[in-house]
């Protein structure tokens, strides 16, 4: 029997509205929703006032770099701070750096001392405020709402951002148009007083920490290796670039389209923004009915054809409407594919890195955006517009070529828990926690037969060793015992051996249980070293000590 239209209505409701039977997720939801609207009101503001005061285009162009640079340059950093230290607290912090900068804006226009430099300097400091609060603000949607509820949050803020991108701009005109700039910068200072006052009330639980946070070059660092060594997040990152690439030249291109294609003014080219905006908007509400249907990297391949052609619609397109439209599907697509790389990306990482995974893939899709946007602008310049649009919608399809190599995938629900392990043995002699290197060997004996098999799963035993900051891996086959293989690897110091015991998942017992197959025995034999320079005075009176493992194979 099918599913009657009001049944479905009701299923999408309910898993579209989810979030918000959330009480803190609803409340952060509307004060974000404010204070999106109060950013694109100052953008506005800000690019006005940088028209009067400054004749130069390039000075006006400058106003909406200064604002994006900080989100490419510290997004990183925010991530691996967003994971190590309390995230509420990033966001507060973030926040009241907006707002001071926002009322000394507010505060230089007021009193007409503003000039070129402190705009651009104060809408920078605005965009590092803006780019320290994003890490934190998406890594704590899972302190928000439960596992299964992710996806539809993380649909819910895009539809949010693309409300206020829709209608925001217009309003910022409007304010411009009647108050001047000055109340547009007042009017953004004040859009962060609800979202401050929200984080100042809410009571996050705080994670248990046994360990100190990681010094913030090396969480960087631990980030980076672990998106590098995780193919799945590469596979999401590389095909996040490869759409963004083509589909950023419909915003980029947007105003040029209005003016040259449909010989329009500003009225047109708010149209089409309005047009963009509300698909993008359709995108996000429908966004759980799609994902019900289909998986990540199907419903992603049908979106790069829609895309490309959206693209060829507006390069092709005689008509003012036929345009608008195409803007439509352009925006549906836009926020449906980059909220599904978010969510993949969310739902592929365990809870100890997900600040620096996002970071990541915010550094990668910007990077995207920045490069489509002066690459088609190139093009447009020296092939004209309508060739432009069209090569890009082309363009787009290259995704649907490496899609079969690089696969979207999402892990399992619940499969990044981290593994409880048995009860750790410590050494007979404790080092200091910056001792080091700690090395750790162990021996496995391996039946003739299964030695091919063994090596293939060892090496990826060793893959997921390094991700989680094991330095120096090795295996080796012992010349006089060919049964006999040793594998080897190193932590910095002590207590990055102790964080590394923290760090694997369930998922990664899968690999654990194959190797346990292969070899004699349940278990490897494990030895712990600490390398001693020389001059080095011993740590004990023994030698070193054959340890127990740590869980069906230890951690090592």
């Amino acid at each position: 029997m099918s599913e009657s239209p009001k049944s479905r209505f009701q299923r999408w409701r309910a898993s579209t509205l989810a979030p918000f039977r959330h009480r803190i997720f609803a409340t952060l939801w509307w004060a974000s929703l404010a204070s999106s609207f109060g950013g694109l009101i100052q953008t506005v503001g800000a690019s006005w006032q940088m028209a009067l005061i400054s004749p130069s285009p390039d000075q006006v162009a400058l106003v909406q770099a200064v604002g994006a640079l900080p989100f490419f340059f510290l997004s990183l950093i925010a991530g691996a701070l967003a994971d190590n230290y309390d995230r509420r607290l990033i966001m507060l912090v973030s926040q009241w750096l907006a707002l001071s900068a926002s009322v000394a804006l507010a505060a230089l226009a007021f009193l007409d001392m503003i000039t070129p430099a402190s705009l651009l300097w104060m809408t920078f400091l605005i965009g590092c405020g803006a780019a320290a609060f994003a890490p934190a603000w998406q890594a704590s949607i899972a302190e928000q709402v439960p596992r299964e509820v992710i996806p539809a949050a993380v649909m819910a803020n895009a539809m949010g951002f693309n409300l206020a991108r829709s209608i925001g701009p217009a309003i910022g005109g409007v304010i411009v148009a009647a108050a001047g700039a000055v109340a547009a910068f007042v009017i953004n200072a004040v859009s962060y007083i609800g979202l401050i006052f929200v984080l100042s009330r809410w009571r996050l639980p705080k994670p248990e920490r046994s360990l100190p946070p990681e010094p913030l070059g090396t969480a960087i660092s631990a980030g980076i290796r672990y998106v590098r060594l995780s193919p799945n997040l590469i596979a999401i990152m590389v095909r996040a670039v490869l759409f963004t690439v083509p589909i950023t030249a419909v915003p980029a291109l947007m105003p040029v389209v209005a003016r040259d294609l449909l010989g329009g003014g500003a009225p047109t080219y708010g149209l089409l923004l309005g047009g963009f905006g509300f698909g993008a908007m359709l995108g996000a509400l429908s966004s759980a009915a799609f994902r019900a249907r289909f998986s990540s990297d199907a419903l992603l391949r049908g979106l790069c054809v829609v895309a490309a052609f959206a693209m060829l619609g507006i390069s092709q397109s005689p008509w003012a409407i036929t345009t608008f439209l195409a803007h439509v599907v352009a925006g549906f697509v836009w926020t449906l594919s980059l909220a599904t790389f978010n969510i993949a990306v969310q739902l592929s990482s365990p809870r100890w890195v997900t600040g620096r995974t996002l970071a990541t893939y915010q550094t990668f899709a910007f990077a995207g955006m920045a490069a489509g946007a002066w690459c088609w602008g190139l093009v447009a310049s020296e092939m004209g517009l309508r060739p432009a649009l069209a090569i890009a919608g082309v363009t787009v399809l290259i995704t649907l070529a490496v899609a079969r190599w690089l696969p979207v995938e999402v892990a399992r629900s619940g499969s990044l828990d981290p593994h409880v392990a048995a009860s750790f043995e410590a050494p007979r002699v404790t080092p200091h926690e910056s001792a080091g290197p700690i090395v750790v060997t162990l021996e496995y004996r391996v039946p003739e037969a299964n030695a091919v098999e063994f090596v293939g799963v060892i090496n990826e035993l060793g893959r997921i060793r390094r991700r989680d900051g094991a330095r120096r891996w090795s295996v080796c086959q012992d010349l006089d015992d060919p049964v006999l293989w040793t594998e080897r690897f190193e932590s910095p110091t002590w207590i990055d051996y102790l964080r590394r015991q923290t760090r694997p998942t369930l998922a990664d017992q899968d690999i654990r249980r194959r190797l346990s197959q292969l070899i004699e025995g349940e278990r490897g034999k494990m030895r712990r070293y600490i390398e001693r320079p020389p001059g080095a005075a011993p740590l004990g009176s023994d030698g070193s000590r054959l340890e127990p493992l740590d869980d069906t194979f230890g951690h090592g």
